[in-house]
Parts: structure tokens; sequence; C-alpha cells
């Protein structure tokens, strides 16, 4: 692995449950969210499953996963080198690089990367926004890890499909106001919706800003909508619910 030019002075430590968990991220280019937090949460992999994280960046959702399943296989799949080394250095520095591993490649080349249908399941979060929509950050790794510039969601939806096995699972997390480009994307694929999760900003928000989709390869049409979940409280802050995500084990509705 070569030595990534974010471990000193441009990245920084950030803990997570406690303390128990660190993971380093650059100081100025792309930032974790509470997106990424939402989305490892929401994923509920069986024993001894092999993992995919599409468009891992820091590595922060397959840390999640490797922290809270200690017997699961992560693999990441990473374009931008720098991000790339600096996951792996992450998976080094938490003691689960044995079962964490970053490949350097592209979403929409996923094939010289890896076989079909050769993990259990599938988790991303990935780019929002499309190249000419909104202002596109100046920073090149923000950009490409916010922005569309590497691969939009029909990109990330159909490398889904390619590396899960049959009937097994794929989660997203996605802007609300553009939940049924992603429902249409996953069904185009044969991923079919299992579980939706709206995630409000507030309890008082009129509209969700986030949806979590669980869909399953070649699966039903049931879809279970599950109750709201609420990032802040009333007032300000995190709510209870937000916060156990950083301190507890997961416990996002199953």
């Amino acid at each position: 692995m070569s030595e990534p030019n974010l471990l000193c002075n441009a990245a920084t430590d950030d803990a997570l449950f406690n303390g128990q968990l660190i993971c380093r991220q650059p100081r100025d280019g792309y930032r974790f969210s509470v997106d990424a937090v939402l989305a490892a949460h929401f994923v509920t992999p069986g024993s001894n499953q092999r993992v995919l994280d599409l468009g891992s960046g820091c590595g922060v959702i397959g840390l999640i996963l490797c922290f809270w399943y200690p017997d699961i296989v992560v693999v990441g799949l990473e374009l931008q080198e720098a991000l790339a080394d600096l996951a792996e250095a992450n998976g080094l520095s938490n003691g689960i690089d044995n079962r964490f591993s970053v490949l350097r490649g592209d979403v929409r080349a996923i094939a010289e990367s890896m076989p079909p249908e050769s993990v259990d399941l599938v988790v991303c979060n990935p780019p929002y926004g499309g190249k000419k929509t909104g202002r596109l950050n100046q920073d090149s790794q923000a950009a490409g890890a916010r922005h569309d510039v590497w691969g939009g969601i029909e990109d990330f939806v159909r490398a889904a499909a390619f590396a899960v096995k049959n009937l097994g699972k794929v989660v997203f997390v996605y802007p609300a106001r553009r939940c049924n480009t992603l429902l249409v994307t996953l069904q185009a694929h044969r991923l079919a919706p299992k579980r939706l999760l709206p995630v409000y900003s507030y309890p008082e928000a009129a509209q969700a800003c986030l949806v979590l989709v669980e869909a399953r390869k070649n699966g039903g049409e049931q879809i279970d909508i599950l109750a709201p979940f609420f990032v802040h409280q009333h007032g300000g802050g995190y709510s209870p619910a937000m916060r156990a995500l950083y301190e507890a084990s997961p416990n996002l509705p199953r």
C-alpha cells in the first residue's frame, strides 16, 4: 500500500462508539456525514457474509460494519487513490485489516475489479447530485463523492446488481425527493425494494430528507414502509435515536 498523502496534517481523527472506533478522514476534502452512518446501521448482514461497499471513500461504512459484525468480511470499491489508501489505513489502525480491504476501481467498469455475483450484500452511499445540479465543489475529491462526476445512480445500481448474489441484499441511501428515480432504477436491474425507511431532519419537518432502501435481487413485490426516523430533535441537537447510532449497537428498524 502506498503511503497516503492524507495521513498527516490534512486529516482528522474522528471517534465513533465512545472512541472504540477511530475514522481518519480528510480535513478539507470529502468527509462522511450522517448519511453513511444511517446506511451502515440499516444493513443486516448474515453470519460470515461478504459485503461490498460501493464508493467506499474513507471506509467509514465498512469500519462500522466490521466493528458490529465480527464474523463478516467487507470489501470497498473506491476510484480515488488517496481515499482508498486512507480507508485501508483506517482498517489497519482499527485492527480489522484481516476482514476489511479496498479495491481500486470504477463502478462503471466493476467487472474489471471483481467477479459477478461474488458478494452476499452491497451497501452504497452514492453521489446525490448530477454534474449540472447545484454548485460543484471546487475540491475534486468532494466533487467526485457528492456529484456524479465518475458515475450516477444508474451506474451504482448496475454495479450493485452485477456484484450481489441471487436473492442477495442491496442497501442504498438517497435523497427522498429522488426516491422514485432510485426505486425505478433498482427495479430495472431486478433489485426488488423490500424495506424503505423515510428519514426526516426534524419531527416537525413536512417532508423526508432521505430514504434508506433495502432491495433483494430477484425478490418478490412486497415492500415494508417503516416508521419515520428523525435525525434531530425539537429544539436542536441529535435525536436520542440518532445519538444511539454513534454510541450503541445497530438499532434502526429491522
